[in-house]
């Protein structure tokens, strides 16, 4: 158990048979009244987002959920398969439990949140930055610099992400794979 004086960003609850992650909170104290937490909550199991308020000092219940390292290994109609890097045990997931899978290659290493209690894979967490090779990209004009343009590009994974025109094609690039922007180009 905790009360909401223990919420963070990444703290999983259990409600509604379900289990929550704090996407982010806010502890708002009004003038006239009670103090409250509005929080966003995500569904481990759907992706749902929804917004809920806890009243100050209310007690919640806490999942117990474990981040273990993963090496992905491909991708077949059976959804993408992950191995465990400590027992060498392959575990199948469905695409739906991963955020931005189209910036995944084979080898790269991720974290899986698993339910301790149950043993459920929740979702899989990439890195913060993946590095990958653009495959196919319109050459740069020389002179379309007045302003930062975008042109999509395709990287090795199949994704298509929005450079800035000085990036050619076969250059390895920084990808943030929280929103699946473009960072910096690779030295």
């Amino acid at each position: 158990m905790a009360t909401t004086a223990d919420f963070k960003n990444g703290l999983c609850l259990e409600m509604n048979n379900d289990i929550y992650s704090i996407v982010e909170f806010q502890h708002v104290k009004p003038g006239k009244g009670a103090a409250f937490v509005r929080t966003k909550l995500k569904s481990l199991t759907s992706g749902k987002v929804l917004d809920k308020t806890f009243s100050a000092g209310e007690k919640v219940t806490t999942a117990r959920v474990e981040k273990r390292p993963h090496q992905f290994l491909y991708a077949d109609d059976m959804g993408y398969h992950f191995m465990d890097t400590e027992s060498f045990e392959q575990i199948p997931i469905q695409e739906k439990l991963i955020e931005r899978s189209n910036l995944m290659k084979e080898g790269q290493m991720v974290d899986i949140l698993v339910h301790a209690e149950t043993e459920t894979p929740l979702s899989v967490e990439l890195p913060p930055f993946v590095e990958l090779m653009i495959t196919y990209t319109e050459p740069g004009i020389k002179g379309d610099t007045a302003t930062n343009a975008l042109k999509p590009a395709t990287v090795e994974t199949g994704a298509t992400v929005m450079v800035p025109l000085f990036v050619d094609q076969d250059t390895m690039i920084k990808v943030d794979t929280r929103d699946g922007s473009y960072s910096e180009r690779v030295k």
